[in-house]
């Protein structure tokens, strides 16, 4: 109790994003129509040409601070309980865990993923939700919820074949991406096997009880010819 995370010492920054917080007013100043991304791409051009002397001045203020970081961490961690210890653990591993997450998902993003199918519903919603009454996004969505779950067998058929023209698109896209990251030597973003034929229980139980019947038929067939 009365201990975050959020007061634990902050690690040092890198020699680099210490020249680019330095340096960077001055490129802005310079390049004012630049983007975020353009401006980075310069200081990181001019990082990469500095002299070593140079870059020395900010290694030695890193080392510096990495010096007085790990006082303040032995000072931090001397003040907790186990119990606080563990709590502040298992926080920082759900942070981590968090941001393995975002920087997975910006990388499927970069390499083209093809998005995912979408329900029935998601269409209704995605075709209605602008249209839609409601104080809050979330008010909207209950709304459309609700008129969802109320409409007939009928009207809900045009979203559901929808639904169904994107799941062919959604596979037909995923093989092709599947093979090309195959091909850049990813293999494991592919899905294994049993995730590309997972099929729906009840298909499976259809499925069951075509062998069963298969199986009984040749039995019979067999016994009949041994008589």
């Amino acid at each position: 109790r009365g201990i975050s995370s959020d007061q634990r010492p902050k690690r040092p920054l890198t020699a680099y994003l210490r020249f680019v917080i330095d340096n960077r007013p001055a490129f802005r100043e310079k390049n004012p129509e630049a983007s975020n991304l353009e401006l980075i791409k310069k200081l990181a051009g001019a990082w990469k040409e500095l002299p070593a002397s140079q870059k020395q001045v900010y290694e030695e203020a890193r080392k510096t601070d990495w010096k007085r970081y790990g006082e303040q961490m032995a000072a931090y961690k001397a003040q907790l309980t186990p119990a606080q210890a563990a709590a502040l653990k298992e926080e920082r591993r759900k942070q981590l865990a968090k941001r393995r997450s975002i920087r997975a998902k910006r990388e499927l993003n970069l390499l083209g993923k093809p998005k995912r199918a979408r329900s029935g519903f998601n269409i209704f919603l995605s075709e209605n939700f602008q249209e839609s009454e409601g104080i809050s996004p979330v008010a909207k969505l209950k709304k459309l919820f609700d008129t969802w779950q109320k409409l007939s067998a009928s009207q809900k058929q045009p979203y559901l074949q929808l639904a169904e023209d994107d799941k062919v698109r959604y596979e037909n896209e995923m093989k092709s991406w599947e093979a090309k990251m195959i091909e850049l030597g990813r293999e494991d973003l592919v899905r294994s096997k049993k995730q590309r034929l997972k099929k729906k229980p009840a298909e499976n139980a259809k499925q069951a009880e075509i062998a069963k019947a298969s199986s009984a038929g040749n039995k019979a067939k067999f016994k009949k010819s041994e008589e």
